[in-house]
């Protein structure tokens, strides 16, 4: 064990982090692109909460979920690019970090703890989110949608930042908010934390194999 090592007192030498209802509450942004683009097609917009339901999967499965929403038998190919201008758009409307995560990411950089994000968004917004938050300094890699191949649910994306890393994946804690954080954690064989208050949708947090569900985020301090 290095010295290093030895002196952290976090379990896990590296954190890899969801973006999107883990990190960042971006749902009102989202509702607005959303809410656009179904205006421009002819439907009406949906509120907020509804739009909630949708988000964790990717931009595809979201406006997948909306055009089904609204009835309209449009292939998301075809609309997606329209989406894409609506979300740059609307990006830096109303983002927020959640409570405790800038203290949080200060305080595992202090213990030496390496951190990455790792999330469905697509690559374009995802530098633009995290230096509008002032949180861009306290990761050493960003891996978004449209970098690999794979997304999650699939283990792609953690296994790479494992081999970026240069550490096993048993030593990457994956901390994420959706069933595609935890299919992706479960399916790498990396440890999962979820926590409570993101995008879960009807996705069970207690039931799904993780290490703990947190409700704060300073809670990720607390494990041992």
């Amino acid at each position: 064990m290095t010295a290093d090592a030895s002196a952290r007192r976090f379990p896990w030498p590296v954190v890899l982090f969801d973006l999107d209802g883990t990190l960042v509450d971006t749902a009102s942004d989202i509702a607005a692109s959303v809410n656009r683009l179904l205006v421009e097609l002819g439907h009406p917009p949906v509120d907020e909460a509804t739009v909630r339901s949708w988000i964790g999967d990717g931009a595809g499965q979201l406006v997948g979920q909306a055009l089904r929403h609204a009835g309209d038998g449009r292939d998301v190919a075809t609309v997606m690019p329209r989406f894409l201008e609506h979300y740059r758009d609307c990006l830096l409307l109303d983002p927020a970090l959640y409570p405790g995560v800038e203290r949080t990411l200060q305080a595992l950089q202090a213990d030496g703890v390496r951190m990455a994000v790792c999330t469905n968004k697509p690559v374009p917004f995802v530098a633009p989110l995290l230096d509008a938050m002032g949180i861009t300094p306290y990761f050493e890699a960003v891996l978004g949608a449209g970098e690999l191949p794979e997304r999650k649910p699939d283990p792609a994306p953690l296994l790479h930042l494992a081999d970026r890393f240069d550490v096993p994946i048993a030593s990457c804690l994956m901390v994420g908010d959706s069933s595609a954080d935890a299919g992706a954690a479960i399916a790498a064989g990396a440890p999962l934390v979820m926590v409570g208050y993101g995008y879960r949708r009807s996705f069970d947090l207690h039931g799904c194999g993780a290490l703990a569900v947190i409700d704060r985020f300073e809670q990720l301090l607390e494990l041992r």
